[in-house]
């Protein structure tokens, strides 16, 4: 057996056929998601629908685009980052979801406030406050008021507006974006949520605000189209940040978000080969399936060797046991960031047993990114 023969026999579990609910995927490679801000004005442009389509082609088996800004002034904190609401930029995004389907791919948007994160005076509306549950900054520092609970109506109402908008231009579904200590994720964390009311209290209670984004998201689109939903335990602020300590906590803060309608949980981690707690070799995605029964989705330095900002490929065992993990169904799904970046063919090429011809992410190929 020839090397890109044996390359292409390892890789094999990869590429078999996902189905969920009305989402079917020729194979289990997801482009994950991340940030560029090439989009002028928030607009999606023939470089974002070239760059989508590029992926597509090259047999990435689901794309989640960027993030997306919800219909909210402080969504955002670049005027660069595409928006998902407005006559333009929902056009732009048709483009792109056309664009994708012509080329044989499957796309979804990743759908985003960044609340507190946002600095102050932040373009593209520098008028226009971060929010947050309790108006603190992930340091802790209070930055602006609390949000009221008619502020809380309207953000859900913006995720389901969007969640619509997204059925309505051809998406293959939508993932909401609750990891990374941004708008979601901040109701889930005691150092951000302070609140007394009903969406405060202990870290199953805070889960109250990801709970009705999650049913106004699946009122809008219907039960047929599938809703993905991102979360971590680390903060772009904490690599170390817990949000259950054990797997009975994390049990317990998945079950609400579960039952509201989440098909699919893309479970942000650090590197993908950790695991989550002592006493088992499972990571995130591998507990997360395992306590809900969803589906889920691995992420985590795939493609790369060594530690989160790694600028190396990974060698062939540390693939080896990623395609092993998926094998072994303690995840459904495997999305690679980087190495699609500075390699567009990163999912053919690994179909095709063509390791050796993948390009490394490293610092000169950032030029050629997209």
């Amino acid at each position: 057996m020839t090397k890109e023969a044996s390359n292409q026999q390892a890789a094999a579990p990869l590429f078999e056929p996902f189905q969920i609910k009305d989402l079917h995927l020729e194979n289990r490679t997801v482009m994950a998601p991340m940030t560029r801000g090439f989009s002028p004005g928030g607009v999606p442009n023939e470089d974002v629908i070239a760059y989508y389509r590029r992926r597509a082609e090259n047999n990435v088996g689901l794309i989640v685009t960027e993030g997306t800004g919800i219909n909210h002034p402080a969504s955002v904190e670049d005027p660069g980052v595409p928006a998902f609401y407005g006559e333009s930029a929902l056009a732009g995004w048709e483009k792109v979801v056309d664009a994708v389907h012509e080329a044989g791919g499957k796309i979804i948007p990743q759908l985003w406030h960044v609340g507190m994160t946002r600095p102050v005076g932040a373009e593209p509306n520098p008028e226009a406050m971060p929010i947050g549950p309790s108006g603190l900054a992930l340091s802790g520092e209070a930055v602006s008021k609390p949000l009221t609970e008619t502020e809380i109506q309207e953000l859900i109402q913006a995720y389901a507006d969007a969640a619509a908008a997204a059925k309505r231009i051809g998406f293959d579904g939508i993932e909401i974006h609750g990891a990374h200590g941004y708008l979601i994720d901040q109701f889930f964390w005691e150092k951000t949520n302070k609140r007394t009311d009903q969406y405060g209290g202990d870290f199953v209670e805070r889960t109250r605000f990801a709970v009705e984004v999650i049913e106004a998201c699946r009122r809008a689109v219907g039960e047929d189209f599938p809703i993905f939903f991102r979360f971590s335990q680390w903060k772009m602020s904490d690599f170390e940040a817990k949000l259950a300590a054990t797997a009975d906590e994390l049990s317990q803060f998945l079950q609400p978000l579960s039952e509201a309608g989440v098909d699919v949980f893309h479970c942000s981690t650090r590197r993908f080969w950790e695991p989550e707690f002592d006493g088992s070799s499972l990571n995130l995605a591998g507990w997360t399936k395992y306590l809900t029964g969803k589906p889920s989705v691995t992420v985590g330095s795939v493609g790369l060797n060594g530690v989160f900002t790694s600028f190396e490929k990974a060698e062939n065992d540390d693939i080896q046991q990623l395609v092993e993990r998926l094998e072994n169904g303690e995840f459904d799904l495997v999305a690679v960031g980087r190495p699609l970046l500075t390699d567009p063919a990163w999912a053919k090429k690994m179909q095709e047993g063509r390791t050796e011809d993948l390009v490394p992410f490293t610092k000169d190929a950032l030029s050629e990114l997209y």
